[in-house]
């Protein structure tokens, strides 16, 4: 576990780099690295702290840290679509966390880097906590860690229009079925339409994977915030009440269909959680990190916090 236990985001300030403290002096530092890439993969998460980035000069700073943002389709969390395929972060009751993940895990294809942008900063709290992914599965017990050595099989139920959760057709960015049947084609998904005018797709991934460039094998999944128990005792209570499991908007078992433990599932979430360190935020400020190197999450907050999300391949 060397390196990882007292594993921090790198901090890049105008005061470490000498750079002028604005958008205009912060692309020229960015322009001027010799590898992005590389120092990412090396410090995992970037933090570009005190250059007062403005919503208005957002685009020129992504040029340079995201070269082919992607559209956030068959992605399952709440967001709305602010400008070139950049969205608000997670639209998620701000008294509530937001258990660690790597962004869409649960697809065929992920994004390997994630940006976000502050702003607004959040009157208290609202830190964007961050986990290296193999001090996650370190802590995991070794019981969990083999019983998720097969893989997950994630289910979404998407409504027609109307109904619990996302709608295909926000889900997929598209009213046309053909176009959404085209795309799960393409990612070894199973699916089907409801007679009610919604989809079912079945998805079967991993649960852990090594990164394309170090090697090291990263807990990578979602079952813990797609499975009931992620959200709480009387949330699981109250949505077992009112339709079974294989029926919620999303869903999780272990890759052979047997249920996976109330109890995996908020050890998952906890020590995820636990082994965080929360990055707080301050107008302007930006973070890129590698999404498979680490996940990430949310903390409560009071004030109108806005963080804008890019991602890219």
């Amino acid at each position: 576990m060397t390196g990882h236990d007292d594993w921090v985001p790198f901090e890049i300030t105008p005061g470490n780099t000498g750079a002028e403290a604005t958008a205009r002096g912060l692309t020229a530092y960015l322009q001027g690295l010799d590898d992005l890439a590389g120092l990412l993969t090396r410090k995992k998460a970037l933090v570009f702290r005190d250059f007062g980035v403005t919503p208005e000069e957002l685009d020129v700073v992504m040029d340079e840290l995201l070269p082919n943002r992607l559209a956030y389709v068959h992605g399952n969390s709440p967001r709305t679509k602010v400008g070139k395929n950049v969205y608000t972060s997670t639209e998620y009751p701000q008294e509530f966390t937001i258990s660690m993940h790597n962004e869409m895990s649960y697809a065929y294809a992920w994004p390997s880097r994630l940006l976000f942008f502050c702003q607004q900063q959040p009157g208290t709290g609202g830190a964007t906590p961050v986990v290296d992914g193999v001090r996650w599965l370190a802590a995991l017990d070794p019981e969990v860690r083999e019983a998720f050595k097969d893989g997950v099989r994630y289910t979404q139920n998407l409504h027609g229009g109307m109904g619990l959760g996302k709608s295909w057709q926000d889900t997929f960015e598209t009213q046309d079925r053909a176009e959404v049947e085209s795309f799960l084609a393409t990612t070894g998904s199973t699916w089907e339409w409801k007679a009610d005018g919604g989809l079912r797709v079945h998805q079967d991934r991993q649960a852990t994977i090594k990164h394309p460039v170090t090697g090291d094998e990263v807990w990578f999944n979602q079952a813990d915030q797609w499975h009931p128990a992620g959200l709480g005792d009387e949330t699981a209570k109250a949505l077992a009440q009112i339709m079974p499991a294989e029926d919620l908007p999303q869903n999780v078992t272990f890759a052979d269909g047997t249920p996976i433990p109330a109890e995996y599932a908020v050890q998952i979430r906890d020590r995820g959680l636990d082994s965080a360190v929360d990055v707080d935020w301050r107008t302007g400020d930006l973070m890129l990190i590698d999404n498979v190197a680490v996940g990430h999450g949310r903390r409560p907050f009071t004030g109108a916090r806005r963080i804008l999300v890019a991602m890219c391949d």
